[in-house]
């Protein structure tokens, strides 16, 4: 497995500075959160977003059913979706997810459809 990208250590933030990160719209994760724990493939988007479009078409295409959750568009939601980046560490959207693994956005998603590790990873 590749080396993840570095952070700042936690003993280099104050108390305060790690409860406003956990604090930072934490309704939004736990939504997420709940949602892939519970539904085997999960699609975290935005409106207007291509990308999102794509990916959501080919797990349509593959037969692949899915749960869908949008935060706003490009000019909307933007502090929610970025609670999301800071929590899952990929930085763009679609986030796409099975069973409960991070497996990235479109492009990584049609490869995954592609040589059937998507479907696989379903069981």
């Amino acid at each position: 497995m590749p080396t993840p990208r570095p952070m700042l250590a936690l003993d280099k933030r104050t108390d305060a500075v790690a409860k406003a990160i956990a604090d930072y719209h934490a309704g939004v994760v736990a939504r997420v959160k709940d949602a892939i724990e519970r539904d085997p493939v999960v699609v975290v988007g935005m409106a207007q977003n291509p990308f999102v479009k794509k990916a959501r078409e080919a797990l349509n295409g593959a037969g692949v059913s899915f749960t869908y959750i949008e935060y706003g568009s490009y000019l909307s939601a933007w502090k929610e979706r970025l609670a999301i980046k800071l929590w899952s560490g990929w930085p763009t959207f679609p986030q796409v997810f099975v069973k409960g693994v991070l497996i990235g956005g479109n492009q990584e998603t049609r490869a995954a459809l592609a040589d059937g590790s998507l479907k696989k990873m379903l069981g």
